[in-house]
């Protein structure tokens, strides 16, 4: 097993490592287009972007992404840099719970959802991609061995007794003329069991099984299997899985679908040389950092109104130039901007600017003028070193507009759980029961900077 951290660290790879590169390459190619996947400019790369290759040193490095890269037998886990101590060797138990930091992350994104996160955590905690493939398979076991999902699809099929509507033109080409007459052909609506979604559900249960190397995960998903056995086996795709809709008698089986699409949109399984199943789950981190705060506030702080990507505003005449902040934030007194910014600040106590980068500043004045807001404020996230409630302010006046004051702000928040890194992780615990003082942490946070409680 091998830990990268983003821009962090290196490993020396070694021969069995020869076609990584092409396999990353290849996954890069095939990924699914998710706007939350690439940059603009991302679109049109072609060689893949989550590690790089030192070929001269014979080295790789990790890049943005998160996850798990599973190839010919190695593991190699993508971590957030804002868990990396270069003085530090991590122990198997760390590295998990800092994949539980992820996995606690995604539990409150919108454009990467991560369904049913207070599941206990299960015996599969090797990775958090097993543990993801556990909250799947043992949810949806359990669901489809109650209720086994059915929905109603038009049917063409030739029966002894009239039903729905009769197909009068094949009625007579296919069935008088040829002395059928007996046989009538009907289309009807029927409730039917080898439909889209189970074919959707049997399709990632197979991708799933070939990748996980839990025997428990492989024991639901072989039962999943089994009782989807009549289901056609048939591609499946992420967009098919955000197109479906369900009526309320089978609300449940959102979660599935889900999970379906989560695994759809960021997984990867292909024969690869001796018809070998390869494996990648991979998420660029700054995107679930401005997802995981939009969510959390909308979620747990109902006295805020959030906005995500507000897009209707440009900052040129011509509209060539669309501006996009993260969030536009609206309280009972007043309205802001708010933009998340995953890099490591306040490491330098010599810094003046306290690492917040100028390009960040003019971006942000540019939204201020804009979007005719006098205060902004920058989410940066703690780190395991730097830990502390550092926040920053700076004042602009706007010559153009009688001296106006403009106010940047700029806030570390709470978002990791230190004393979890160095404990054994209780197998029967959730998510929600790990991080509830971390919650309480980053909502009272929130609460402080938006100044929420001086108007209670």
């Amino acid at each position: 097993m091998f830990n990268l951290f983003e821009y962090q660290n290196k490993i020396v790879i070694k021969d069995n490592f020869d076609g990584l590169e092409s396999f990353l390459d290849e996954i890069w190619a095939n990924r699914e287009k998710n706007s939350f996947y690439t940059e603009n400019f991302e679109e049109k790369i072609e060689s893949q972007r989550f590690i790089e290759f030192i070929h001269k040193s014979n080295e790789l490095k990790s890049n943005k992404y998160v996850g798990v890269i599973n190839y010919n037998g190695n593991k190699i886990n993508l971590l957030p840099k804002i868990f990396f101590d270069s003085g530090k060797e991590y122990k198997p138990e760390e590295v998990n719970q800092i994949q539980n930091h992820i996995l606690w992350w995604l539990s409150y994104c919108k454009k990467i959802k991560f369904p049913n996160y207070q599941a206990p955590l299960g015996s599969t905690k090797s990775d958090f991609f097993e543990v993801l493939i556990y909250l799947f398979s043992k949810y949806t076991r359990e669901l489809l061995s109650n209720s086994i999902y059915q929905q109603y699809e038009e049917v063409n099929k030739e029966l002894t007794f009239m039903k729905g509507r009769l197909n009068i033109n094949e009625y007579i080409n296919e069935n008088i003329s040829k002395g059928r007459w007996h046989q009538l052909n009907c289309t009807f609506d029927a409730f039917i069991f080898d439909n889209e979604f189970n074919r959707i559900i049997k399709y990632v249960s197979n991708l799933l099984i070939n990748a996980s190397s839990s025997s428990d995960n492989k024991k639901n998903l072989r039962e999943i299997l089994f009782i989807l056995d009549e289901v056609t086996d048939e591609k499946a795709s992420a967009e098919q899985c955000e197109k479906m809709t369900f009526n309320p008698m089978f609300g449940e089986f959102e979660i599935v679908r889900d999970y379906c699409k989560l695994f759809l949109s960021n997984s990867i399984s292909f024969d690869h040389k001796n018809g070998l199943k390869l494996f990648a789950f991979l998420l660029p981190m700054e995107y679930i950092f401005e997802d995981f705060i939009f969510g959390f506030i909308q979620k747990e702080i109902p006295l805020i109104e959030a906005k995500a990507q507000r897009s209707d505003i440009y900052l040129d005449e011509s509209k060539s130039f669309n501006l996009k902040p993260d969030l536009f934030l609206k309280t009972k007194f007043k309205s802001l901007i708010a933009d998340t910014k995953y890099k490591i600040v306040y490491s330098d106590e010599k810094d003046p600017k306290k690492g917040i980068s100028q390009n960040d500043i003019y971006q942000m004045l540019a939204y201020a003028i804009r979007f005719e807001v006098d205060e902004i404020i920058l989410f940066y996230p703690d780190t395991i070193k730097h830990n502390q409630e550092n926040s920053t302010e700076i004042l602009i006046k706007d010559s153009l507009a009688n001296n106006k004051e403009i106010s940047i702000k700029a806030f570390q928040l709470p978002i990791i759980n230190i004393s979890l890194l160095n404990k054994e992780l209780n197998t029967k615990t959730n998510l929600k029961e790990l991080f509830e003082t971390t919650k309480t942490e980053l909502k009272d946070k929130l609460e402080k900077i938006l100044d929420l409680k001086a108007f209670e």
